[in-house]
């Protein structure tokens, strides 16, 4: 079956998708409500080790030790189950969905070879050091064990009796560089377009490296490929007991899964990250419920940043308060999780209208 034949087929089924969505939802939370909503559908190129390019949770293999998941991966009594990471935030105009999508490999190179060349790249590091003065060959791997990309997904709230809420804005990360999408029809130079599936923006993830942009389904994301596509339906379905290539997912909230295991750095498995950072005062703004407008400073510390892996290159993969992109080192690090709201309004160079002062509290800046 083809990409466009599954397509036309999801189309059919999609009222189905709907109820169950709804009726999940309703038992849920508000944050989870808004980021169903706008879940994307995710179209998943399987590249020549399919079960590698499979969607799963970080504790698929039922422990959260980072350093046993590439090796677990292939062993099939793992299901690897759908799950898709989340985070939202709002502020008075718009919210803001962090996605993170976790694969246990990302086997770029080969799922052997890739660690072999990795391995090289790794003892090159070690034997340059300090002279290598971009700083980035330390970052370089052909493949490493834990795989962590995502999407930022920004949705217009609109008033009482106007059009409903709207996705207007993406921000994708691939391999350590932020992609940018509007919803205009024109949008400026150097940033995309993108599809919606109904309200969800449709993503497309590359094979064996995992790196996210927007679908177009031309000959470069297509071709030849074959797919899983991933929808949210409140349900983590095993991708390989499922039939015609789509894959129900389910959301998991990041402050209750990743984040914990960050700030406590303990973990009855063994260790979840293998990288401390040691992060700044952050301040956001935030308006209180009486009125008026205060400014938050946060002091985190100490934050995992690098999830604990061994095979390939080490600690490579990072959860999104360790995403930076690599044509703005002189960000702070988390800038992206942390202000998603004045990050956007950077980055799209949007105007006064566009509020970033938040209706509460993230629950990271919660102590």
């Amino acid at each position: 079956m083809t990409i466009n034949e599954i397509g036309k087929l999801a189309i059919r089924i999609s009222f189905l998708t709907l109820w169950l969505v709804t009726s999940v939802c309703a038992q849920k939370t508000d944050e989870y409500a808004v980021a169903s909503r706008f879940a994307p559908v995710f179209y998943q190129a399987l590249g020549d080790d399919p079960r590698s390019d499979q969607i799963t949770n970080f504790d698929f293999d039922g422990d959260w030790r980072g350093d046993n998941n590439w090796e677990n991966a292939g062993n099939r009594k793992f299901a690897l189950r759908a799950y898709i990471y989340y985070a939202l935030s709002e502020t008075e105009t718009h919210y803001f969905i962090h996605y993170a999508v976790f694969h246990p490999r990302d086997y770029k190179g080969g799922a052997q070879q890739g660690l072999f060349l990795s391995e090289l790249m790794r003892r090159s590091a070690e034997i340059v050091g300090g002279s290598d003065p971009t700083g980035m060959l330390k970052h370089a791997s052909a493949a490493h064990e834990n795989d962590m990309e995502g999407v930022l997904v920004v949705v217009e709230k609109i008033a009482a009796g106007t059009p409903e809420n709207r996705v207007v804005f993406l921000e994708t990360l691939a391999h350590n560089s932020f992609a940018l999408y509007s919803a205009s029809e024109r949008p400026p130079t150097g940033m995309g377009r993108f599809s919606v599936e109904g309200e969800r923006p449709r993503l497309y993830i590359e094979p064996r490296g995992h790196g996210i942009e927007g679908y177009v389904g031309d000959a470069k994301q297509a071709g030849l490929k074959k797919f899983l596509i991933y929808r949210f339906t409140g349900k983590a379905e095993d991708p390989e007991k499922t039939e015609l290539s789509m894959v129900g997912y389910e959301l998991l909230p990041i402050k209750d899964t990743l984040w914990p295991k960050a700030v406590g750095l303990k973990s009855k498995d063994g260790p979840t990250y293998g990288s401390l950072h040691e992060y700044s005062e952050i301040s956001i703004h935030i308006v209180p419920q009486k009125g008026g407008e205060s400014i938050r400073k946060v002091k985190l510390g100490g934050v995992g940043s690098a999830f604990f892996g061994t095979a390939g290159g080490e600690n490579m993969a990072r959860p999104p308060w360790g995403w930076f992109d690599s044509r703005r080192r002189g960000d702070p690090l988390g800038l992206w999780f942390f202000d998603p709201a004045s990050t956007v309004k950077r980055d799209f160079d949007l105007g006064d209208d566009f509020s970033v002062k938040y209706v509460k509290l993230p629950f990271w800046a919660a102590k």
